[in-house]
């Protein structure tokens, strides 16, 4: 498509609605010639199909029935053709129509040639209905700058010519209007400018929606432009590289489909986006056609890197790699360097990471080498092989994978077989296929990766979008020879978004109809699709294509040949299904879409659809090392495998086809499913969206810009749909006309339908319509249109030229008549002038010589006395406009004198608001000062405070470290108690569990009898068959051996388990304490909770009183803060220079006071002045000269005065350099202070932040304190009351001694008898041991309280701490069920390398399993009890795995309430946002003021210059007065001399001239002042008109402002009641929670007591035998890998040696050969010079020389030949030896490994061998005694059961004395509990107490607030009456002063003034 280039608007502009012609295309010529107009008039122009043009004009020159007789207008040529393949030609009034909907004959030709002739003349876009068809320029068109953009914003889309920018401010308009998603859908052909149209929507979006605005389309748009809008235009170069490339038909072709989504706020603003991809060509990366490139991205990355990065990624050039078919193929006017630049810059700017950019280009790398690559066939057999191995070990050096593993899964891959798996070798072709699928997969993950990306940096959850506008950039439909399962898939996508455009038509047409009100049978033609859309899609009854492909995936042997055959079959019958009757090669089957017939070629459908891969390959990288890449791999568990693929029957050599595939279903999901939900999901919102067709054409195949052929463009608007859009407008009424518009265009035609009078449109048009006589069904009447079928207007635009014909014809006859009779009339009246001037001519020769006449001509000039009463009467005239103008001019002069006053009135306000302002002003900074000095005082006493405070504090740490310490020796209490209660319960659990145990065993020994009869009939029975079934009875073996394992393993297994059960049966015993701690802590924190509610209720009451008075003052002082700060930071360093610089400040503050004194006075003097000099304006000359020099006076002292204010600005300006220069010097001192002090700077403003609090908690403290001591008084009276109840305390501590003595004891006994069931019961002991301490110390917490009574004041901050502690304890918690979780983890890792190390174990099982068969014979009896236990542990491990499900639930649990907690932390943070805004609100709301007022005083400045200037017009006007009557003076002069007429001529004359130059003076001067006035007023008006503005704004803002605070109290208090609702909800969670976890710790325990009973029985009947087993495995496991390794060290050595020998062999004859082929070129180099130096000396004896020179000749080119095979051979010979000598060292470095590993596998053999014939030994005692033991061991079980009924009987008598101790233990703990409600009831008392002091406090500050502004005004007054003295001090001095001079003057003695 094209870019912006260079342009001025107006020529755009032009362009835009004309158009220019494109270089290359045909001229604009008139396409109607007279007779070609006059030939359409007559109905004779028709369009007729042409093969090379598509369609030709041509004229009707006969019409013989159903055939015509056409002559065309170009060739003159005549053809004979059916009616029907003639199409009518449109009006010339149609001629490149904007919107082709409007054209009266729609058919292909007349669409097709509107297009031609606006693509010839440049105008590439074109409407037709909703769509936007463009046609592709190839050239740049300067139609996309920043000015266009502005020309097409705001605007509607018929005001301005047809544009991409139209449709994109249509569709963000009616978003913004409508509040309605948009979608603009664009698809075309490959090369038709879908992307670049893409491009010119998101960047027109850009610039309008853009937060940050400034030119996106400029040069500069980096520097201008927001980060978002950056980011969604940096994002289109990425997605380039990655998925675009070089084709036939385009250079920058997009090879997958995009939906790009941006979303916009409530006010129009870009606040994020989302690109969603389709159907990217994954096939390109591997193979290209012939002149085509695979993506940019790979050509950029091999010419743009540098040398360093090209050697990290291991590159070389473009021809060295496979996958790249056609080498570096260059694109024109492209630099893929740059190109590779500017695609890292766009990631830099999108966020990409180094690590990420360079991940990629490393995968990007390793898809390269993946073609380069090879395998061999080997000789023998179809299996394959690697015989280099270079590009192996790139590939996975880039990819983090280990070489062999990677090689073992490419050539020999496991599959699995039934139940294991098995290696099975591969062929060249099938290691071909699973390279390049492996290559295609990892750039296709790598894509998508990318896009999720780009996703993650353009999203913007903060800023939620309101609406989004969607570009769908879409392939479309495309129609090849032989197409595809792709185009299928296009194809599908096109039907389902051309029924979209029809449905939607449909709705708009519809709508349209039912508002003119119009009868219709309404159609809707989306439906005509949907046949076409069910044949593909539907997935039963009957099942359509894409359902029949996935089931045919599902079968084994499905091939593509039964999946076309299942196709017809089911289908077959379908009406838009054809089945061809060719031969196979052709197509398989033809579906008809709304384009047209498409044939289908089903090659290789099946592997398309499922898409295999290397699953084992799959699996190592996501094994890589690198994160990038094992992150890409991370889905594997859905590939298909190309183990479940083999080959078919009819596939060819390589096709892989679905048989095989025997994977279960839902494993994974085929392409065309997840397409199909992709595209359902696009459709969804593009239905919920108000979608904007966009349709790109190609207008040829040469890429030629102005050449336009006319069959391809017909083939894409079929394609499209335009055409299917125009059959649609043709069914209804396409044509509409508003009523005014018919009426003036077709009036013509009924001249006496419409009478003269006044008549409505629709009437007139009805009454049009009846004359002209029109069909019914040809037209409707709507409301405010006319509705007209295709082609009538057609016809009434050739009845309408007929008759302008006509009337043209009548008009120019007439106009003909008139000119030719003007043009006689003419000629008539020059013939009579020149008799008249030949005459007049005679006449004056004649009298030239006669003397009068010459008297007569000379006296005549002189006669002018007769005029001079003419004149006298101009004059007066002249003067008596004048007169009227001096009226007009008073009259204007008085109402500007009363506007004067006015203005007058409004400055003397506006000086009293300043005045009043000043004073304010000063009083803020008195009462600033007054504060200074009140928070130095606040300062000290708060040091002092402090330090109690801190003496307080710690007083209450301690009582509160007792309280807890009492808390703590509670709550052991209460768990020990529960502990006792659960040990008992689990007792009586364990003896049922036992019985029911001991009746299993019973059943399960009497079916071990039966079971062992069937084994001996069955034993029978296989020995009778086993000379038959030998191979089936190994395969038995084999199964036994594996089970065996299997068994070991799950002993393994187990043994591990039943040890982590007893260490999570721990930690659950010790989360239980702690949960029980919590739970207290909790009730606590709920109390505290409460109690922090009520203050905060009273805070809030507080708040909203202070709130008020800290935004009053709050602006005033943030500045005063900052700069005291400041100051506080510089004072505190450097004292003695601030002083100099204050003592200077203060002296330029006092000389500024008395400079604005004297300015007062003197303003005050002026406005005297003023007033004198207005009263005194009429008077004499005199008083105008000393007002004149009263106005130097006072422009004198105006200059004095701005001269002192200028040298006081002067010096204050040195004073601020001086100061600034002095502040320099200090910050640099103080810099390396602030280094030292900048973490004690953090912590002072913590401290700070206390110290605030504490001076508001202080003033309650002191009014407090006085109750406090009354309070202490009382408590000392209370402690006698607690002493008496501390004895009685004592004393039950004495009884609790001796029950817990006594308990002591009975709890020794018990755990003597239960030390071999339960261990847990030492804990027990000790606890009870630790209960006489604990019971101590609660006697000492019991006298402490007492004391804690005192402190109850500082209760709230204990609160608080103990809150934070809380909040500290839910942290921990959270960190320990992260650890649990951690543990869990490490628990499964280990769990899976147990597995691996029992795989591990299997191995060497297998080889000493003939030495076990001896033993198993033998233990066949131990081997049945074995299995019966072993269903026990089944049954143990099935009650684990739900008590691990229910342990995963609690953990979700845990999370929900982590969430929840996150919630409201974010919740708190939206608060803090809030407030945020707030402050800003109000922040921006004062800066608003200050740039009013600011506006004000410009404006007042402004004001008394323009008074000025009406003083200084006033004082013209004046002397313009006198000049008046000066001259009236002299008129009047005038008139009495004129008699001397004669005389006074000239002088009149002269001064009429002066007169008049004076008058256009005067009027000039006017004019002028008259402007000046009028400006002056405007000004005025607009100043009060702005300032009301403001007024009113500031108020609005105001009252916005206390709206939106009121609105978010509410909302704050909202949500607290939220939050407590949620708190409330929480703790009966956590009840549910504290619940569920004592059930299934109650479970747990039983499945514990379960599994340590069989753990035990188990372990002493097999673990001697286990030991045995095991040393025997792994001895002889040792053995064999020992030998095995020895043998392939010794083999591999001797191989590595003969490589080596034969090798260097090679090389020695290499090298002789070499020397051999070096002699004979020096040989033949010698023959051939002398040959050449006896030429040149033997001139005779030619001919033998010539025949000798040529056998020479032919001999020296065959020497050249060989020595340069010679020097092939030598260069290859060279080399082989590099590589050699490479695999050489590689060689005898492994040699050297393998020796080494020799000696030591020798040394452990011998080693191996001693230990054999030890455990051999050994084996011979231990087989005689484990039979023994297990009889033993049966019996030992039998006599434990009886011993532990015997000790569950004496458990049951111990736990009834323990219930009757808890019953006594319950009584005390509740009378404890009484005791502790009364402390909270005397503590209740406290805090009322406390509450009245604050309410105290409150009234007390109050009171000291009202006295502080009693104060503040009476200093304020008192400031005033020293003003007003000041002044009468001044006034008396002036007075005095004037006094004294008058004296002076008047001489009056001095003691005349004494007295």
């Amino acid at each position: 498509m094209s870019k912006p280039t260079g342009g001025g608007v107006n020529d755009v502009t032009h362009f835009l609605a004309s158009g220019a012609p494109l270089p290359g295309s045909p001229t604009s010529k008139p396409t109607f010639t007279a007779a070609s107009q006059a030939d359409w008039a007559a109905k004779r122009l028709v369009w007729v199909p042409s093969e090379k043009h598509g369609f030709e004009s041509a004229s009707i020159r006969e019409e013989r029935g159903d055939e015509v007789e056409v002559e065309l207008t170009d060739s003159q040529r005549k053809l004979t053709l059916s009616r029907e393949e003639v199409q009518r030609m449109n009006p010339p009034r149609f001629s490149k129509v904007e919107d082709m909907a409007d054209l009266t004959c729609l058919n292909e030709a007349s669409v097709l040639h509107n297009l031609r002739e606006r693509y010839y003349s440049g105008l590439i876009y074109t409407y037709s209905g909703l769509f936007c068809v463009v046609v592709n320029p190839y050239k740049n068109l300067p139609i996309y700058t920043e000015a266009i953009v502005e020309m097409y914003r705001g605007k509607k889309r018929h005001e301005m010519p047809p544009h991409i920018y139209a449709i994109s401010e249509a569709a963000y308009r009616s978003m913004l209007q409508d509040r309605e998603d948009q979608a603009i859908l664009c698809t075309g052909e490959s090369g038709a400018g879908k992307t670049e149209n893409t491009k010119k929507v998101i960047q027109y979006l850009a610039h309008v929606a853009s937060s940050h605005k400034g030119g996106t389309l400029g040069r500069n748009k980096e520097a201008t432009q927001g980060e978002l809008e950056r980011q969604l235009l940096q994002a289109n170069p990425i997605l380039e590289a990655f998925g675009n490339a070089k084709t036939v038909k385009n250079d920058n072709s997009s090879r997958f489909g995009k939906f790009i989504r941006i979303n916009f706020d409530v006010a129009g603003y870009i606040v994020g986006a989302n690109i969603e991809t389709y159907l990217l060509e994954k096939s390109r990366a591997t193979r290209q056609a012939k002149d085509e490139r695979t993506f940019h991205i790979f050509y950029q990355l091999l010419c743009g890197t540098s040398a360093e990065t090209k050697a990290d990624l291991l590159l070389g050039t473009a021809d060295e790699y496979r996958f790249l078919s056609g080498g570096s193929i260059p694109v024109p006017g492209q630099s893929d360097s740059e190109n590779f630049t500017q695609t890292m810059d766009s990631m830099v700017i999108m966020g990409f990471t180094p690590e990420e950019s360079l991940s990629m280009l490393k995968v990007m790398s390793a898809v390269l080498q993946l073609g380069n690559i090879s395998f061999m066939k080997e000789k023998n057999h179809d299996q394959a092989s690697m015989p280099d191995n270079t590009a192996a070990q790139k590939l996975c050096h880039l990819l983090g994978i280990n070489v062999l593993e990677f090689t073992r899964a490419i050539l020999t891959p496991r599959i699995k077989v039934g139940r294991e798996y098995v290696q099975k070798a591969q062929t060249k072709e099938q290691a071909d296929f699973a390279v390049e699928a492996l290559a295609k997969a990892s750039y296709e993950r790598l894509f998508r990766w990318l896009v999720h990306r780009i996703n993650r940096a353009l999203d913007r959850r903060q800023r939620q979008g309101a609406s989004f506008i969607g570009i769908l950039d879409i392939a479309g439909f495309e129609i090849f020879q032989l197409n595809s399962f792709e185009q299928l898939c296009i194809n599908y996508t096109n039907e389902k978004l051309q029924q979209l455009f029809n449905h939607t038509m449909f709705i708009l047409e519809q709508e349209e109809y039912q508002r003119e009100g119009i009868e219709w049978s309404f159609i809707d033609f989306g439906l005509d699709l949907q046949p076409c859309i069910d044949l593909i899609e539907r997935p039963a009854q009957p099942p359509g294509v894409l359902a029949l492909l996935d089931e045919e995936c599902w079968f084994p042997r499905a091939t593509d040949r039964s999946f076309v055959e299942k196709v017809s079959t089911e289908q077959g019958s379908h009406p838009k299904f054809f089945k061809p009757k060719q031969p196979r090669g052709e197509a398989d089957f033809s579906i008809i879409h709304y384009a047209g017939k498409v044939d289908y070629k089903a090659q290789d459908w099946l592997v398309k659809n499922m898409d295999p891969l290397n699953d084992n390959v799959a699996s190592l990288l996501h094994q890589s090392s690198d994160h990038f890449v094992s992150e890409l791999w991370k889905e594997v568990d859905r590939i298909v495998g190309l183990d479940q693929v083999s080959s078919g029957e009819n596939s060819g050599p390589v096709t892989f086809g679905a048989s095989g595939l025997k994977t279960k279903k839902g494993m994974f999901r085929t392409v065309g499913q997840l397409y199909k939900e992709s595209l359902t999901k696009l459709m969804a919102t593009l239905r919920n969206t108000n979608p904007n067709f966009l349709r790109c054409i190609i207008p040829n195949h040469e890429k030629k810009s102005g050449k336009l052929s006319p069959n391809l463009v017909l083939d894409q608007l079929r394609c499209n749909g335009v055409l299917e859009g125009i059959r649609i407008c043709r069914q209804g009424f396409p044509n509409r006309i508003p009523f005014q518009e018919f009426r003036q265009r077709y009036e013509i035609l009924t001249p006496n339908a419409i009478p003269r009078t006044f008549m409505d449109g629709k009437q007139a048009s009805e009454l049009m319509i009846r004359a002209l006589e029109l069909d019914l069904n040809l037209f409707r009447v709507g409301q405010s249109k006319v509705f007209f079928r295709a082609g009538v207007l057609a016809h009434l635009e050739e009845e309408r030229d007929l008759k302008i014909t006509d009337t043209i014809i009548r008009f120019q006859s007439a106009s003909r008549g008139y000119l030719a009779r003007k043009s006689f009339l003419k000629k008539q009246q020059q013939m009579s002038a020149l008799r008249v001037m030949q005459r007049n001519c005679s006449a004056y020769l004649k009298l030239r010589n006669w003397q009068w006449w010459r008297l007569f001509t000379k006296v005549k000039p002189l006669l002018q006395v007769t005029r001079q009463d003419e004149e006298i009467q101009v004059r007066e005239t002249e003067l008596q406009k004048a007169k009227d103008n001096l009226t007009r001019v008073e009259q204007d002069y008085t109402e500007l004198d009363k506007k004067h006053a006015q203005l007058i009135e409004e400055k003397s306000v506006l000086a009293d608001q300043l005045q009043a302002e000043a004073e304010l002003f000063a009083e803020a900074e008195e009462m600033r000062a007054r504060l200074a000095n009140r928070k130095q005082e606040l300062e000290e006493v708060l040091g002092e405070m402090e330090s109690r405070l801190l003496e307080e504090e710690e007083r209450g740490v301690q009582f509160a470290n007792e309280k807890k310490r009492m808390q703590q020796n509670i709550q052991d209490l209460e768990e020990q108690l529960e502990e006792e209660e659960s040990a008992r319960q689990r007792l009586l659990l364990e003896k049922v569990t036992l019985e029911t145990r001991v009746k299993s065993l019973e059943s399960d020994s009497t079916n071990a009898g039966d079971h062992r009869d069937r084994l001996s009939k069955e034993k029978k029975q296989l020995e009778e068959r086993l000379s038959e079934v030998t191979d089936q009875l190994t395969e038995e073996e084999e199964k036994t051996k594996s089970l065996n394992k299997l068994k070991n393993k799950q002993e393994a297994v187990i043994a591990d388990l039943e040890e982590r059960l007893k260490r999570e049966e721990q930690g659950r015993l010790e989360q239980e304490k702690w949960r029980r701690k919590m739970e207290n802590d909790s009730v606590d924190a709920q109390e505290q909770l409460s109690d922090l509610g009520m203050l905060l209720a009273e805070l809030r009451g507080s708040l909203a009183q202070k709130e008020k008075e800290i935004t009053t003052l709050q602006g005033r002082l943030e500045e005063e803060g900052a700069r005291r700060t400041e100051a506080q930071r510089a004072l505190r360093e450097a004292m003695s220079q601030v002083s100099e610089l204050k003592e200077e400040v203060d002296n330029e503050r006092q000389m500024r006071e008395r400079a604005e004194k004297q300015r007062r006075d003197l303003g005050e003097e002026l406005e005297a002045l003023r007033t004198e000099l207005e009263d005194t304006l009429d008077t004499t000359a005199a008083q105008q000269e000393l007002r004149s020099r009263r106005e130097a006076e006072l422009n004198d002292l105006q200059r004095c005065v701005e001269e002192e204010t200028r040298h006081h600005e002067a010096q204050l300006s040195e004073l601020r350099v001086k100061h600034s220069a002095a502040i320099d010097s200090l910050q640099e001192q103080l810099d390396n202070s602030k280094r030292a002090r900048q973490s004690l700077e953090k912590a002072k403003g913590v401290l700070e932040e206390e110290r605030q609090n504490l001076s508001d908690e202080l003033k309650s403290l002191q009014a407090s304190r006085m109750e406090s001591e009354r309070g202490r008084k009382r408590a000392e009276g209370q402690l006698q009351e607690y002493s008496a109840r501390l004895t009685q305390a004592d004393r039950e501590r004495e009884d609790r001694e001796e029950r817990v003595h006594k308990l002591q004891c009975e709890i020794e006994n018990l755990s003597g008898n239960l030390s071999s069931i339960d261990t847990k019961s030492i804990r027990l002991t000790k606890e009870v041991s630790s209960l006489e301490s604990q019971l101590h110390d609660a006697k000492e917490l019991l006298q402490d309280e007492t004391r804690q009574k005192v402190a109850l004041g500082l209760r709230v901050r204990a609160l608080e701490e103990e809150r934070n502690g809380l909040m500290e304890r839910l942290e921990e918690e959270e960190e320990r069920a992260k650890e649990f979780t951690r543990q869990i983890q490490t628990h499964t890792q280990q769990l899976a390398e147990l597995r691996k190390q029992s795989e591990e174990v299997n191995t060497g099982v297998e080889i000493g399993e003939e030495t076990r068969r001896k033993l198993q014979r033998e233990l066949d009896s131990a081997n049945q009890r074995e299995r019966q236990k072993e269903e026990e542990k089944d049954r143990v491990e099935r009650q684990k795995e739900r008590l691990r499900e229910e342990i995963e639930d609690m953990t979700l649990a845990l999370q929900r309430e982590r969430q929840n907690c996150t919630a409201l932390e974010k919740r708190q943070k939206k608060f803090d946002q809030c407030l945020a805004e707030e402050k800003a609100v109000s922040a921006r709301l004062a800066e608003e003021k200050d740039r009013a007022e600011a506006d004000s005083r410009e404006k007042e400045t402004r004001y008394l210059s323009l008074s000025r200037a009406l003083q200084e017009a006033q004082d013209q006007r004046e002397e313009l007065e006198r000049n008046n009557k000066q001259l009236r003076l002299e008129m009047e002069q005038l008139v009495n001399q004129q008699d001397d007429v004669g005389k006074s001529v000239h002088e009149l004359e002269r001064t009429r001239r002066s007169l008049e130059t004076e008058a256009q003076n005067l009027r000039a001067q006017t004019q002028e002042l008259e402007e000046e006035l009028t400006e002056a007023e405007n000004s005025r008006l607009r100043l009060e008109v702005t300032l009301q503005a403001l007024k009113a704004q500031f108020e609005r803002e105001i009252s916005t402002s206390e709206e939106k605070g009121e609105e978010k109290r509410r909302a704050l208090s909202k949500q607290v009641k939220e939050l407590e609702i949620q708190l409330e909800e929480e703790r009966s969670q956590r009840s549910q929670a504290v619940t569920t976890k004592k059930q299934l710790e109650a479970e747990l325990q039983e499945a514990e007591a379960q599994a340590e009973t069989g753990s035990r029985g188990k372990e002493e009947a097999v673990k001697q035998l286990r030991r045995l087993q095991g040393q025997m495995k792994e001895a002889l496991r040792e053995l064999e890998e020992s030998r095995l390794a020895r043998d392939e060290v010794i083999s591999q050595s001797k191989d590595n040696e003969k490589k080596i020998q034969t090798l260097e062999a090679e090389v020695l004859h290499f090298t002789e050969e070499l020397a051999v082929s070096e002699r004979q070129r020096r040989q033949a180099q010698q023959e051939r010079d002398e040959m050449a130096d006896e030429i040149v000396n033997s001139s005779s004896g030619k001919n033998a020389i010539f025949e000798e020179k040529r056998r020479l000749e032919a001999r020296v080119t065959q020497l050249e030949e060989e020595l340069e095979e010679e020097q092939s051979n030598s260069e290859l010979l060279a080399d082989r030896q590099r590589k050699s000598t490479l695999q050489v060292e590689t060689l005898t470095v492994q040699l050297q490994g393998e020796r080494t590993l020799a000696q030591k596998a020798e040394a452990a053999r011998e080693h191996l061998e001693r230990q054999n014939k030890d455990l051999k030994s050994r084996l011979t005692e231990l087989e005689g005694t484990v039979r023994g033991k297990h009889k033993l061991s049966v019996a030992a079980l039998e006599a434990k059961i009886e011993s532990m009924e015997e000790l569950v009987e004496q458990e049951r008598q111990e736990r009834a004395i323990a219930n009757k101790l808890m019953r006594k233990t319950e009584k005390k703990l509740k009378e404890v509990m009484m005791q502790a409600e009364d402390e909270r009831r005397h503590a209740d008392q406290y805090r009322e107490q406390l509450d009245k002091s604050m309410v105290r406090l409150k009234q007390l500050k109050r009171q000291l607030e009202e006295v502080e502004e009693d104060n503040s005004r009476s200093n304020a007054q008192k400031r005033k009456l020293q003003r007003e003295m000041e002044e009468l001090t001044d006034s008396c001095q002036s007075m005095t002063r004037e006094v004294t001079t008058l004296r002076s003057q008047l001489s009056i003695p001095e003691w005349k003034a004494d007295q």
